[in-house]
């Protein structure tokens, strides 16, 4: 089955997971996919994460995610995962508007002509682009 969002379909899969308290979530690789996955690691809402390329010929490969939950009530890191920019309407911001996620305790995954960054970071490097998501 084809998927016409496939953003979309990344951010609701890891959304079931913690819902289902899995500790594990795989999901189809792709460059976008690759790279919004490093940035939830780095910003630690993730435990870890591994890139499967060898998975065959004509298969495009897998993200496994570990998802991090607290120690105590077992609640997910992840509270919201928000899709802001849908292919029926995108979301694009200049340097100078770019969103403040829970007055700076989230993120706001951006794709900019440097690629995709953190709202912290596009506003370091003065880069605007299309808004893909808010995580908090």
């Amino acid at each position: 089955m084809a998927v016409t969002d496939p953003i979309a379909d990344y951010l609701t899969r890891i959304r079931n997971a913690q819902i289902a308290g899995h500790r594990v979530v795989i999901i189809p690789a792709s460059k976008t996919k690759k790279r919004m996955t490093e940035i939830l690691y780095d910003q630690g809402y993730i435990l870890k994460y591994k890139f499967d390329d060898e998975a065959g010929k004509g298969k495009q490969g897998e993200i496994s995610i570990a998802l991090k939950y607290e120690k105590d009530s077992k609640r997910p890191v992840i509270r919201k995962l928000i899709r802001v920019s849908k292919p029926g309407l995108r979301q694009y911001v200049g340097a100078d508007a770019l969103p403040r996620v829970i007055n700076g305790l989230g993120i706001a995954i951006v794709s900019t002509s440097h690629g995709l960054m953190t709202d912290k970071q596009a506003r370091k490097d003065n880069v605007g682009g299309e808004v893909l998501c808010y995580v908090y």
